[in-house]
């Protein structure tokens, strides 16, 4: 069985179709990069996994559990963690704070009982020096972190990530995506929506690609990229 698994997933808002018959199947330890124009559905494809959107038909299985219609909050502790394309952490408490409080509520416990996990996890998102920095005097590249650190906190077997690198230098990206392979390394399942293509392809092993709310190519990253479907309808969107 599939880690994750989407069976015939779709979504409408009135006329307006975003998810088309979606159907994926990610395993255990898998980096899964989702790529595809403005609009096609990317966003919409997390939120059906979150939770934070619930299917018009189709079924979504996690662990071999059928969580179509179970709640967000309960996604979170069944070991889903997302990150937000814009970081949103709370400004006025410290970086080793704001994991404390992701900790708690993702796990439903004592900030006591996690806070040591919660200082390996900034070892790894390399956020140590800024321990205990306010959120908001961040630069871009440690909010970026500090957002994935915030996920990592909830202790997810299936991180998401919404376009992390986005807004970062190149430098920048290869220090991010050093990080993240370094977490896939650890045996988190990795499901990556990214626009920095360098970026994506540098850390997944499977590329799959959304227009119109339909999953229109999915294999190896290079090869995917490389067929004309999708250099016609993804290139050429952004070009």
């Amino acid at each position: 069985m599939a880690f994750l698994k989407l069976a015939d997933v779709s979504k409408s808002f009135g006329a307006l179709t975003v998810a088309d018959k979606v159907s994926l199947e990610v395993p255990k330890g898998e980096a899964l990069g989702i790529v595809g124009p403005n609009g096609a559905g990317k966003s919409t494809l997390f939120n059906l996994i979150t939770g934070n959107l619930r299917p018009d038909e189709g079924k979504i299985t996690f662990k071999d559990q059928d969580i179509t219609k179970v709640p967000a909050n309960r996604r979170i502790h069944a070991g889903i963690g997302r990150s937000f394309q814009v970081p949103q952490p709370f400004g006025s408490l410290t970086v080793f704070e704001n994991l404390l409080a992701a900790a708690s509520f993702g796990r439903n416990a004592s900030e006591q009982d996690v806070a040591q996990d919660c200082l390996e996890i900034l070892e790894t998102t390399e956020l140590m020096a800024v321990v205990n920095t306010p959120a908001a005097g961040l630069p871009l590249l440690n909010r970026k972190r500090l957002e994935m650190a915030r996920a990592l906190a909830t202790q997810p077997d299936l991180l998401l990530l919404d376009e992390i690198a986005g807004g970062l230098t190149d430098g920048e990206c290869v220090a991010l995506t050093d990080t993240i392979r370094s977490v896939n390394a650890q045996g988190v399942t990795i499901i990556w929506i990214e626009h920095v293509l360098h970026a994506l392809t540098a850390v997944v092993q499977r590329l799959a690609v959304l227009d119109f709310g339909k999953v229109i190519a999915q294999g190896n990253p290079t090869e995917v990229m490389g067929s004309d479907a999708v250099r016609e309808i993804y290139l050429g969107a952004d070009s």
